[in-house]
């Protein structure tokens, strides 16, 4: 899955080694999680994770509280579904009606010792996860 490189650049720090782990965040097989990791040397830098569940899970819910460090809810989400951003990290939760799941869960993380300016980090979390959202829903064939 393509992702753009406009919005993955703030989360590339300087380095020698970019390096891609995990497996597919679409083709799961079986199991319902995706997850794929970026590293920049040996530093993770990027965490995607993808979901198929039953329902669409409320990010701003108190169960959910624990992934968040100043979590705030997403507004106007460009498709239906619910999302939180925190100062290192995305939930969305959103249907799909595809030929493999009714509905995803979409997480994006950054390092948790990411430095710099955190309110221009939380926009940048939040502008990645609005680009990336469709196209996990695009390569999952979701129809909603």
């Amino acid at each position: 899955m393509p992702l753009n490189k406009k919005e993955l650049d703030p989360f590339l720090v300087d380095g020698e080694k970019l390096e891609v782990a995990g497996r597919s965040l679409i083709d799961t097989g079986t199991k319902t999680h995706g997850q794929c990791i970026l590293w920049v040397d040996g530093w993770r830098v990027l965490d995607l994770q993808i979901e198929k569940v039953d329902k669409i899970y409320d990010p701003m819910a108190p169960l959910e509280d624990f992934r968040f460090k100043n979590r705030e809810k997403l507004r106007n989400l460009p498709f239906p579904g619910l999302g939180a951003v925190g100062d290192f990290n995305s939930m969305v939760s959103t249907t799909c009606s595809g030929p493999s799941a009714d509905h995803i869960v979409v997480y994006v993380s950054t390092s948790l010792q990411s430095d710099g300016d955190v309110t221009e980090r939380r926009k940048n979390i939040e502008s990645f996860t609005l680009d990336f959202v469709p196209k996990a829903k695009d390569a999952l064939q979701c129809t909603a």
